[in-house]
């Protein structure tokens, strides 16, 4: 019996090195490479191809992360020739749809860097893709990911909150445009500017913690003053973007606006890439009928309530302060999870779509003056 029980042994572990996912990266710049160093951590994943259109890039990814990894500057060829189990895109906005719904169309999952699309249509061709072809899609929602949002979203779970009713969120920089001149402040490429780079992430924190209601009416103003000059930086995230000197800025740098949910809830929002303020501050903050709190970029939770976890009266104000942690790693992890496990995922393409019909919307909104019923 012991051949038995060594066969049984064997195809055990074979089955462990097998329960790998093979992932093909498209697009190494900025965000890409961080996708990168997260998934050479994983032992459950293997990068087996990478993709840009700046070789050298992908070059330098393989030599220093992984050796045995092919090199490709065109993605169709890439998906075509390798067998992939996932691919994971981080290339400019424009580029997300087209190659996810390739992607999908190749029997391939899809791990996608945010903003999902530019457009409406093109989210609903990735999620119509993804369903057609029985695969995962998911979008990068690294902010749900952070220690203090898991905190605060067990606190809400536990019916601790009630319901939420208004909420306001912002991401303001006083200067911090990335890629001055290049895709990020070109329009057809990128999409927008900060409404699109930093609204999704405190859009999406706010939602997801208010239960996803849907958005019913969006109304908004965008403004477009740093265009033709910016004092020096002051924000490690305007270093994204390969800069262009002279080169297209049409997109804005504030959006201000209003979103107002079915369930009758509403939300402030506000991005900036300059303005001039004191610093640059996120946040999210929800006001409930039990508590309300105040979601910090520092890894600050400030919980305010009238009751204590015992259910007894009188002013409660609790703070939390811990390590965020690194949510784009853990967001990535989760999909990998969905994939091999079947683990029930986080996300799902109908928030992503719901998500562009905001940001839509309140372009639309700044450009007619009116507000927009979804």
């Amino acid at each position: 019996m012991w051949y038995t029980y060594a066969y049984n042994y064997i195809f055990l572990q074979e089955c462990t090195v097998m329960k790998k996912l093979r992932i093909g990266s498209v697009g190494l710049g900025g965000m890409g490479s961080f996708h990168q160093e997260n998934y050479a951590h994983m032992d459950n994943v293997e990068v087996v191809a990478l993709c840009d259109i700046i070789e050298e890039r992908a070059v330098e990814i393989k030599d220093t992360l992984f050796p045995n990894a092919k090199v490709y500057t065109d993605y169709k060829e890439m998906i075509d020739n390798e067998q992939l189990d996932a691919v994971d895109i981080s290339t400019p906005n424009y580029l997300h749809s087209p190659i996810a719904v390739y992607a999908l169309e190749h029997g391939m999952h899809v791990f996608c860097e945010k903003p999902d699309s530019v457009s409406v249509e093109d989210a609903e061709k990735m999620r119509d893709a993804a369903e057609k072809a029985g695969k995962v899609l998911m979008v990068m929602r690294n902010n749900r990911y952070f220690e203090n949002s898991r905190y605060i979203k067990k606190f809400i779970d536990e019916g601790k909150a009630g319901q939420f009713y208004a909420g306001r969120c912002c991401w303001i920089r006083r200067r911090g445009i990335p890629g001055k001149g290049g895709w990020f402040t070109t329009k057809a490429m990128s999409g927008g500017g900060p409404l699109i780079d930093l609204g999704v992430h405190m859009i999406d924190l706010s939602m997801w913690l208010m239960g996803n209601p849907k958005p019913v009416a969006v109304s908004g103003c965008t403004y477009t003053v740093f265009d033709k000059n910016e004092a020096k930086s002051d924000s490690e995230h305007s270093n994204f973007g390969d800069k262009v000197e002279g080169g297209t800025f049409d997109v804005e740098d504030l959006a201000c606006g209003f979103i107002k949910f079915d369930n009758g809830a509403c939300l402030q929002i506000e991005f900036s890439w300059a303005s001039n303020i004191e610093k640059e501050t996120r946040f999210v903050e929800l006001r409930g009928t039990k508590a309300g709190f105040h979601w910090d970029g520092d890894g600050t939770i400030d919980i305010f309530t009238e009751w204590d976890e015992w259910g007894r009266g009188g002013t409660t104000d609790i703070r939390h302060k811990c390590d965020m942690g690194n949510g784009h790693a853990r967001n990535q992890a989760h999909f990998v999870d969905v994939v091999l496990n079947g683990t029930k995922p986080d996300f799902v393409p109908q928030q992503g779509i719901n998500m562009i019909k905001i940001l839509r919307a309140m372009y639309k909104s700044a450009e007619t003056g009116k507000e927009v019923l979804l």
